[in-house]
């Protein structure tokens, strides 16, 4: 008997280029990704935020704030995570700032990211939980668009596989930096065997966490950044298993890897604030919107400025939002009429539980106590002068300061 050779029936390619030369400017696979996951990103929470009430085009006032962040932030985390390639012994520190050659860290792209979002929505007015929210589904997209930058770069791969979509992955130039190293007939040299493809897994999970959000939020209709904190643990539930499939160099606690630990750290903290936050899905209402256009007096029809109306009335962002119930947004969507503001406590009686209402009858009570005091000392005052009088007088005089001592 002849046993088959263990040869894979298929495979997955890589490609042998990741760089491209336009001129004098190279045009990386890795970037152009990173870019479409960001539109992907920005078009998705857009809509979103719409549904929310936000004004249109305020995903981008936010995105030219957190995307240079998120991009900081993700290189930051590389270089602390991975200090010997910059700081070491043979490290260079400048290329610490070089970038395009590589090396971002999801956890820093996403804590930079949120403290750039953050900044954006407090000028603009907007709570930053809505923000997350909006961003929960769109994000996780840009990620899974992002992963196929490691495919062009055949990099995060992991361990040796036969199975029918094992990856073949090229052995790349280090004087040619995105290009697989060549043989002497000019094929591009392959690593022994297949591996597993950990970009695709990690690209497909990212699709359904989008997917699980999505759901999830519709059904429970999720509010106060819970949707974000879903989005979190879906990915880091993701990211935990795949992390252990990978065989590319990383720091290691105990024997694990980095970003396990952090997975895991990141996943209680995310089901924390999912289990302890409560609250209904916030909407938001326009403050400070300009009105329409008001005519100049004398109805001078000759000082309109008609060009203006042809060419259709700018958007123009409020001055900030307020937040509402999903009633009180769906009847300002239908009607335009703006819901009543609830009257906030001003003073410490209201914040001790009390209303203006008792502290106005305390203070008029004892306006009445003094009232009442200076007129008995009046009273006093006549009665005595009466006595001294003749009857006839007493008599007259109490009739009249009898009704005007009552009337006080």
């Amino acid at each position: 008997m002849t046993l088959a050779p263990m040869t894979p029936l298929a495979a997955l390619p890589s490609p042998s280029t990741a760089v491209w030369q336009l001129g004098p400017v190279p045009i990386r696979a890795y970037a152009l990704c990173i870019i479409v996951g960001i539109v992907v990103a920005c078009v998705v929470t857009e809509y979103r935020l719409r549904r929310r009430g936000v004004a249109p085009g305020a995903v981008l006032d936010i995105a030219v704030w957190a995307v240079p962040a998120g991009i900081i932030g993700a290189r930051i985390y590389h270089v602390i995570t991975s200090p010997e390639k910059y700081f070491g012994a043979d490290g260079h520190p400048l290329k610490a700032f070089a970038i395009w050659e590589g090396g971002l860290g999801i956890w820093g792209a996403v804590a930079g990211g949120a403290v750039g979002a953050w900044f954006a929505a407090r000028q603009l007015g907007i709570p930053f939980a809505v923000v997350a929210d909006a961003l929960a589904p769109g994000l996780p997209l840009a990620q899974a668009v992002g992963r196929f930058g490691n495919w062009f770069n055949n990099e995060l791969f992991g361990g040796r596989t036969s199975l029918p979509w094992g990856l073949q992955v090229h052995v790349m130039d280090p004087d040619n930096p995105g290009h697989a190293l060549r043989d002497d007939a000019g094929k591009p040299v392959l690593e022994p065997g297949l591996y597993h493809p950990t970009f695709l897994y990690e690209a497909l999970w990212n699709v359904g966490v989008a997917v699980l959000v999505l759901l999830l939020d519709r059904k429970l209709r999720l509010g106060r950044g819970r949707a974000f904190a879903l989005y979190v643990m879906g990915y880091t539930a993701g990211r935990f298993w795949i992390e252990l499939m990978r065989t590319d160099e990383a720091n290691h606690i105990l024997g694990v890897r980095l970003n396990v630990w952090t997975a895991a750290l990141v996943f209680l903290g995310a089901l924390v604030y999912f289990l302890r936050v409560r609250g209904p899905r916030e909407y938001l209402i326009p403050v400070g919107e300009p009105g329409p256009p008001v005519p100049p007096a004398g109805g001078d029809v000759s000082q309109v400025d008609l060009s203006a109306r042809e060419a259709g009335a700018r958007p123009v962002a409020p001055e900030g939002y307020r937040v509402v119930t999903e009633e009180q947004f769906r009847t300002y969507r239908e009607t335009g009429e703006v819901p009543a503001e609830e009257p906030a406590p001003t003073d410490e009686a209201d914040r001790d539980g009390t209303d203006g209402t008792a502290t106005d009858e305390l203070d008029q009570a004892a306006t009445d106590r003094t009232d009442r005091a200076a007129t008995g000392e009046a009273g006093r005052a006549a009665t005595d002068a009466g006595r001294e009088a003749p009857a006839d007088e007493d008599r007259a005089g109490a009739g009249g300061a009898r009704p005007a001592d009552r009337d006080s």
